[in-house]
């Protein structure tokens, strides 16, 4: 047998040792409901795979020009609540690979829950901060975060590759630090998902995550390498059907790989949509109950 596996399995083995003797998340409360009747899915269309693949109804007319004040740049108010601003600063955290810029709503030290979310290419802090871009989908997050006890990260990254990856790992320990055994939640979108992928073969920052969520991402062909594979870390993959950059078949493939070994995931799949289409229009209530219980 090559050196080269035999390092291999001895490192996998000894993530999943090491991750089996950090204290585990304790799951959180399930979300209280906030505006569900305007963010919740549209209507299921299909399902796959024991109903864990959902296509789900998409369309432009109704999800973007009745839903925005200006299509695809603001929102109608009232999908909206500016309340959060008096719980909302941007901050330059220092982490131990320097220093990361973040726009962050709710409280820090003893959060019940943390999310952080990772822009794709062009992008920063100010996109998931952005409250009445993409139908107001973040400002329910962040009121999502404010009104259940919890914190919400959108950090700005200056790669999209290892050096990128390590401060988000420096912000992912310290958000454990800050609230112990409170679960972490990373969340990808579009070329952002390099960043998720990065941190998927970190196993410290792996034994920090209660799981990750991939939106309209890229598809990582060695994820059965990583540790978070290993630890059967939890994942929810939202996709545009239609998706011109990140083909939707590619990301199914890998879903299937992982349903196969036993790896809690899900897949919704918005018929016809594009891939700006999951930064719209996942439902962040349902998904983040989903990995809270996990």
């Amino acid at each position: 047998m090559p050196q080269s596996t035999v390092h291999c399995r001895a490192w996998l083995l000894l993530s999943a040792i090491f991750m089996l003797l950090l204290p585990a998340a304790a799951a959180a409360a399930p979300l209280q409901p906030w505006k569900d009747e305007l963010f919740a899915y549209p209507s299921v269309l299909e399902t796959a795979d024991g109903g864990k693949l959902r296509v789900v109804d998409y369309q432009e007319l109704r999800d973007i020009n009745g839903r925005d004040q200006v299509p695809e740049r603001r929102a109608k108010a009232t999908y909206v609540s500016t309340a959060v601003k008096r719980e909302q600063e941007n901050l330059t955290i220092e982490t131990p690979a320097g220093p990361l810029d973040v726009a962050v709503t709710g409280r820090r030290d003893g959060a019940a829950f943390t999310v952080i979310f990772i822009h794709g290419r062009g992008g920063d802090r100010r996109l998931g901060n952005n409250d009445w871009s993409f139908g107001g989908n973040f400002n329910r997050l962040k009121n999502l975060a404010m009104r259940n006890g919890g914190v919400y990260y959108a950090a700005s990254v200056k790669s999209f590759d290892a050096p990128g990856a390590a401060p988000i790992a420096g912000l992912i320990a310290e958000a454990r630090k800050r609230a112990p055994g409170a679960p972490v939640v990373l969340s990808c979108a579009s070329m952002g998902s390099f960043i998720c992928w990065q941190i998927a073969r970190d196993p410290q920052a792996v034994a920090n995550l209660a799981g990750m969520v991939v939106m309209g991402g890229a598809t990582d062909p060695d994820y059965t390498k990583s540790a978070a594979y290993v630890a059967k870390l939890p994942i929810y993959f939202t996709h545009g059907e239609r998706d011109k950059v990140y083909a939707a078949d590619a990301q199914i493939a890998l879903f299937r790989t992982l349903l196969k070994a036993g790896v809690p995931t899900q897949f919704v799949l918005f018929r016809t949509g594009s891939h700006g289409t999951p930064v719209r229009m996942t439902d962040w209530r349902e998904t983040l109950n989903w990995i809270f219980a996990q």
